[in-house]
């Protein structure tokens, strides 16, 4: 949030608690007050520093008027923009880019909450809705009203886009409470249908079980019953037994050991059946070659008795030694194998429109040193120049990369990559893959300029 002085144009400083001797404004006790209770905009009658600047009026200004709306197209004239501020309400408009001020009091009324901004391309756009149609005879009210009337025109706007902000602010709060109670009710409904849920599974569980007991106990019951009538037939058949010499107990074992021995019968094997429904033997199984490839190695040790990590750290220290000495052997200078040397040498060429020879320079720095992100951007610069879309774009992903992890200090030569690689894309006509701002999160408040660091 800004707090700005109005009638001095002094910005407090952001998380100062209290106003240095700096900050030299005659009612220290309202800009106080207003970092206390978070007002934006303070009114007082203040004393501009001496070194300040009168604001200088914008009078380049082109608007045209429909039936419906006014457009009003200012120039910012080099000013970021992230400098400008604006404030718009029914009859006052205000568009603050130091040392630049553009304020009128409307002709007509204005609906604010339709009206828009749009910031780029070193102009400021504002649409502006009218309340009742019709065409008006100029934008601002006649400059024969006093200044007392548009002083207070310019307060009155001002109390009301402070009263409007806070308005806003206490409904995003209120907002953002029935959305969290929301959310906790949503949660504990959730939480006490789950409950609910396993608390039903719990008793179809146990009805399950007390069903299969109770079909166990009658499966007992009939079994009983069963034998309890098979003694009885049992006992019926008692007189013959007992006729040979047999007690009735004896004749009653007897009976029980014969129908409790089963009897069997071999049956054939499955390998039996299938050769006599055939009636031949099986045909020999196909004979087939497996080749086998081994993963080939430098070394002539087993891979499962090798250290791969110390290998791979040794191979690569011997490609760097051998490249080193490949550049040895090239008849250079002192000075013609160093890299820093060769970048400063490439940035002139650069400069100087010596593309091809910049490129010359870079890959020999890059073949010292491939480690350097910004030989990779650069090269990618001179490609872009000569028209070598392809080798841009793989120069500029090199250089993306080498810039891992993103962090604050790398985001000026990510964004510098990112801009020359989708620079060579929308060249190519592949505007999706050109697309920067579905590839990375930064955002540009200068125009990207072609230039090697």
């Amino acid at each position: 949030m800004r707090i700005i002085c109005y009638r001095c144009n002094l910005r407090v400083p952001a998380g100062f608690s209290s106003i240095d001797s700096d900050f030299n404004c005659s009612n220290k006790p309202a800009l106080l007050t207003a970092l206390r209770t978070d007002i934006i905009y303070i009114y007082t009658s203040c004393v501009k520093r001496q070194r300040t600047k009168m604001p200088v009026s914008v009078t380049d200004f082109v608007w045209e008027q429909t039936n419906t709306k006014v457009c009003v197209t200012l120039p910012l004239k080099g000013i970021p923009s992230r400098s400008v501020d604006i404030v718009s309400m029914e009859h006052y408009l205000k568009v603050s880019y130091p040392p630049f001020l553009f304020e009128t009091i409307l002709f007509g009324k204005v609906d604010d909450t339709r009206s828009s901004a749009k910031l780029g391309n070193g102009v400021a756009l504002l649409t502006l809705h009218k309340q009742e149609s019709g065409l008006w005879p100029q934008l601002a009210i006649p400059e024969s009203v006093d200044k007392a009337s548009m002083c207070k025109f310019r307060e009155e706007a001002l109390v009301r886009s402070q009263e409007r902000v806070k308005n806003e602010m206490e409904a995003r709060a209120v907002q953002k409470r029935e959305n969290q109670k929301y959310a906790l009710d949503s949660m504990m409904k959730i939480e006490a249908n789950g409950r609910q849920k396993i608390e039903d599974f719990k008793k179809n569980e146990r009805r399950k079980v007390t069903e299969d007991i109770e079909h166990w106990k009658e499966a007992q019951h009939q079994v009983e019953a069963e034998g309890k009538k098979e003694e009885q037939v049992g006992d019926t058949q008692l007189p013959p037994a007992i006729l040979h010499g047999q007690s009735a107990v004896t004749a009653k074992k007897a009976l029980k050991s014969q129908k409790a021995i089963p009897t069997f019968r071999a049956l054939p094997q499955k390998s039996q059946i299938i050769f006599e429904q055939k009636g031949c033997t099986p045909p020999p199984r196909p004979t087939s070659t497996i080749s086998i490839t081994f993963t080939p190695r430098v070394f002539p040790t087993a891979l499962r008795e090798s250290r791969v990590a110390e290998e791979e750290e040794w191979l690569k220290k011997q490609a760097e030694a051998q490249r080193i000495e490949d550049i040895n052997d090239l008849e250079l200078s002192n000075d013609e194998k160093d890299p820093k040397w060769l970048k400063e040498k490439g940035n002139k060429l650069f400069s100087s429109g010596c593309f091809q020879a910049a490129i010359n320079a870079y890959t020999l720095a890059i073949r010292l040193n491939n480690k350097n992100h910004v030989l990779y951007s650069n090269r990618a610069a001179c490609h872009l120049k000569l028209r070598n879309f392809h080798k841009a774009i793989e120069d500029s992903t090199r250089a993306l990369d080498l810039l891992v992890p993103a962090v604050d200090v790398n985001a000026i030569a990510r964004a510098k990559a990112y801009v020359r690689r989708g620079t060579a894309f929308c060249e190519l006509q592949l505007f999706v893959e050109g697309n920067i701002s579905s590839s990375i999160n930064i955002q540009f408040h200068y125009p990207c300029r072609c230039k090697c660091e």
